[in-house]
């Protein structure tokens, strides 16, 4: 049973990420009275860019194409730490919740500095706004990590993530989690370029964060971009799950399909986000992102006492 846990994990950390792209997708359209796009959409994007050729400018090095390839595999990586609903995560350790976060920050290098290996301005433009709001959304990260880590007693992912499913009702510091949850969710709008803190299907050249870091690159190493970041929202919300819906049925069968199915829910909630609020102006970014550090910071306090 632990192994075919761990085929399950592999298989919907590889498999089920587009399909919450194409979730968010028709939840937006549905808010605009739209059809909108097949769920399944990203999955024949995909193909379609694996089959293409790729133009690269001939000022470019090794670092433009490696990126999205290191991008994508040190995700992959961090999703490999995460525990998926009530099962554990394929590898754990003590103190693997620092190299997840660095997994991310790894990868975040990667992207910005094959924007920068094109020598565009304007890619520069995007790549000071990607890692000045990055400053303000790993605070948040490890805030909300101390509140597990003084909750399970625990320095790993797996233990850290699972103590609110274990601890009786009574003794469970909800005002935290709701806190924690609150700025990690803002967390996870800002690491994946949705609105509020950025528009992924924006063309305004002012607005753009991390879409205009990926404009140069095309083919295949565009659709490697494209599922790294569809891999990233799946990671970062089976670890807002955690905090959302810590429960568990002790069935097997059940426990994935809840899973699935909180996951999707996730991708809706982001979808109505969308829907329902406007991008903020750049300037107030920041302050969004700190008011994320604030919530986690509140709710470690509130550990505290």
């Amino acid at each position: 049973m632990y192994f075919i846990n761990i085929a399950m994990h592999v298989v919907l950390l590889v498999v089920m990420p587009p399909l919450l792209l194409g979730i968010i997708g028709r939840t937006k359209a549905w808010f605009a009275g739209r059809r909108g796009p097949p769920l399944l959409q990203l999955y024949f994007d995909l193909l379609r860019l694996m089959g293409k050729g790729m133009v690269i400018s001939t000022t470019t090095s090794w670092i433009f194409q490696a990126g999205p390839i290191i991008t994508l595999a040190v995700v992959l990586m961090a999703g490999m730490l995460v525990p998926l609903g009530a099962f554990s995560a394929p590898i754990q350790f003590a103190g693997d919740l620092v190299l997840f976060a660095y997994l991310l920050g790894l990868g975040r290098f990667f992207t910005t500095t094959a924007a920068w290996d094109t020598g565009s301005s304007f890619e520069g433009m995007g790549v000071a706004r990607e890692v000045t709001f990055a400053c303000l959304s790993e605070p948040a990260l490890f805030l909300g990590f101390l509140v597990l880590i003084k909750l399970s007693g625990t320095w790993s992912l797996t233990p850290m993530l699972h103590a609110p499913m274990t601890m009786a009702m009574p003794s469970l510091p909800v005002a935290s989690l709701v806190l924690v949850a609150a700025g990690l969710f803002v967390v996870l709008l800002a690491e994946n370029s949705r609105i509020p803190v950025d528009d992924p299907a924006t063309h305004l050249e002012l607005t753009m964060i991390h879409e205009v870091m990926v404009l140069d690159h095309s083919g295949p190493l565009l659709g490697l971009i494209l599922y790294g970041a569809a891999m990233k929202i799946f990671v970062l919300s089976a670890v807002l799950l955690h905090l959302i819906v810590p429960f568990q049925t002790g069935h097997v069968l059940l426990d994935w399909t809840l899973f699935i199915l909180e996951i999707m829910g996730v991708a809706v909630l982001i979808g109505v986000v969308e829907s329902v609020m406007a991008r903020l102006q750049m300037r107030h970014v920041p302050t969004l992102l700190v008011g994320a550090i604030l919530l986690c910071g509140f709710g470690f306090f509130l550990m505290l006492r």
